[in-house]
């Protein structure tokens, strides 16, 4: 287990860690979240009767145009050339729930767990925009990485 914080430097100032002596591997991370809601919301969503249109159509976009923003988002975070971002929604109606999870992958020099986590964030808060208005109750949880892969630490995954 890492024992210091790869993000501050020797003085404890926040610094963006060099990753330019690192060999460039395939990595790939894979994220989830969830937004609960009314059961009337969600059948809105899935038969897409919502008033606002193709609700999962625009939070995947969204969620996808995030994964490649993430960098002017998170301060010490690298730009990516990001090869692959997937945002893709489970319906879970025993839950009144949608599953929100995201894959991103790359071949470089640092992990994209960000960018997989920034995807599932901006994708649950659009479906949170785009139906607040006939739901605002609905719950916002459980964002967290599944799983990355490559690098250094090669695979980890959320037992």
């Amino acid at each position: 287990m890492m024992t210091e914080f790869s993000h501050v430097n020797a003085r404890g100032e926040a610094s963006m860690v060099d990753v330019s002596g690192k060999e460039p591997t395939v990595r790939e991370a894979r994220a989830e979240g969830y937004v609960t809601m009314q059961p009337a919301t969600l059948q809105a969503i899935v038969e897409g009767n919502h008033h606002k249109g193709d609700v999962f159509g625009v939070a995947r976009i969204a969620g996808i145009q995030a994964a490649k923003q993430t960098s002017q988002l998170i301060p010490l975070c690298h730009p990516l050339m990001l090869s692959k971002v997937a945002v893709d929604f489970d319906v879970e109606p025993d839950n009144s729930r949608i599953r929100v999870h995201s894959l991103c992958r790359l071949t470089g020099q640092t992990g994209v767990e960000m960018e997989a986590l920034t995807a599932v964030s901006v994708a649950t808060l659009t479906l949170f925009d785009m139906c607040k208005a006939v739901d605002p109750g609905m719950i916002i949880e459980g964002i967290k990485v599944l799983e990355k892969s490559g690098g250094k630490t090669g695979h980890w995954e959320r037992s």
